[in-house]
């Protein structure tokens, strides 16, 4: 029983991180509500046997996978090419798919040369917490519209009626956890969910589940045709590999701070096969016409909330969402569950990211360098989430991809200068003991 409910809640957990970039990428490009579901259920597929995959033989850690960020970040810069006329829907539709081949490749590539180790170095506590700083701050606006009902049923300003059993949702989310009773503790992001979902139905303002073809359907393989290497999807995709290594070892970092916190015992991580796991993921969601997965480091504010340390559990879940991808109308059924309620139940464990950035610089000095680094990187980060994406409209593909990420641009800032400064205090040491 206690198994049982602790998978349904990894489940719940995994499908409501899961919905929102599918229904974006959808509308971006202009799908119709079967391909949108034809979509859903390929990344389903991909976000179960990714974590499978990385639980078993990679990481193995009970670390969510989802659609990475940066990869929706491509695919919306893609849906405003072909909106602009610039490429045809086919064409970018085949170059996305080329993209997450040459990234997966790529990875497995890092992991049997054994670089990953080397690669590690870079991602010091300073640049761990200053990620999950901006992390909280980019997707801070998406929680907030959506659970506002901006977007949801295409309303573009805020809906009190949406509103309202949101924002109820998230006061059960934020007081069940901190409950006296272990199973309301325990169990908080399932009974939330529960809670928002039914206050949605009885107001009549759930979406309409979306019929079904057929009762049992596999997903199908290059769906959108066959890939279509490009000079620009090459080099987005070569620098986006390198970036998502970066949120791969900063999630498994902030897995392995928590279950340390928690007393629970883990093995270290092999990163190299962590890396080789994570370039097959992503071939697969190149392979499958779907988005590329990565470790999700909201997940180790879940495992804070709910308390489920074991890996079986989160395996169960995987093999569950992977099965619901085969059955067409089960994942109708779960994609109807409404988006603000998605957004108010996942909310807490996103937002408690803020305390685990923090207690990354506890561990370091928080000198003058420090803290002229890390206000550089928030500024800098957080004032380019502001930038209009039509400002940046006329730049180069990779550079447009980056202006407008401040996620990126923060953490590269980070990198680039803690360790330009260390190498310039190395110069410097140098030349003291020279003079000496």
């Amino acid at each position: 029983m206690k198994l049982g409910l602790a998978s349904f809640q990894w489940l719940v957990f995994i499908l409501a991180g899961s919905l929102v970039a599918p229904l974006a990428v959808g509308h971006a490009f202009g799908f119709s509500p079967q391909d949108i579901a034809e979509f859903m259920q390929r990344t389903f597929l991909i976000i179960g046997i990714s974590g499978i995959l990385q639980t078993m033989f990679g990481h193995r850690l009970p670390i969510m996978e989802n659609p990475a960020g940066l990869w929706w970040g491509v695919f919306a810069v893609y849906g405003g090419l072909i909106a602009a006329g610039t490429i045809s829907l086919e064409g970018g539709l085949r170059q996305l798919e080329m993209g997450m081949l040459i990234a997966g490749a790529l990875f497995i590539i890092i992991a049997v040369l054994r670089l990953t180790s080397a690669i590690g170095k870079l991602f010091t506590p300073l640049v761990v917490g200053t990620y999950l700083l901006l992390l909280v701050a980019q997707l801070s606006g998406s929680f907030m519209k959506g659970m506002l009902g901006v977007g949801y049923r295409a309303s573009t300003h805020v809906e009190l009626q949406v509103a309202i059993p949101a924002i109820i949702t998230l006061l059960c989310a934020m007081l069940l956890p901190r409950s006296s009773k272990a199973f309301l503790r325990n169990y908080s992001v399932l009974i939330s969910l529960c809670i928002g979902w039914l206050l949605f139905y009885l107001l009549g303002i759930t979406e309409p589940i979306q019929p079904s073809a057929s009762w049992v359907s596999a997903p199908m393989p290059f769906a959108w045709g066959l890939p279509e290497l490009d000079s620009g999807i090459l080099m987005t995709s070569l620098f986006v590999s390198l970036l998502l290594i970066a949120n791969m070892m900063t999630s498994i970092r902030v897995m392995e701070g928590v279950m340390d916190n928690s007393g629970e015992t883990s093995e270290p991580v092999n990163y190299d096969r962590t890396m080789l796991m994570m370039g097959a993921n992503t071939g697969l969601g190149g392979i499958f016409s779907a988005m590329g997965c990565v470790p999700i480091s909201g997940t180790a504010g879940f495992i804070m909330t709910t308390r489920i340390y074991q890996r079986l559990p989160f395996v169960i879940a995987c093999v569950l969402i992977a099965g619901i991808s085969f059955f067409p109308p089960a994942t109708a059924f779960f994609a109807s569950i409404p988006m603000p309620v998605g957004y108010a139940t996942i909310f807490i464990p996103f937002a408690s990211m803020v305390g685990l950035g923090l207690k990354e610089f506890q561990s370091i000095p928080m000198n003058e360098r420090n803290r002229f680094i890390l206000g550089v990187s928030i500024m800098m980060g957080i004032g380019c989430m502001f930038i209009p994406a039509e400002a940046v409209g006329q730049l180069p593909g990779l550079l447009k991809t980056m202006a407008n990420n401040g996620l990126i641009v923060g953490m590269i800032l980070c990198m680039a200068m803690e360790q330009g400064s260390r190498l310039l205090d190395r110069r410097a040491g140098r030349t003291q003991k020279e003079e000496s």
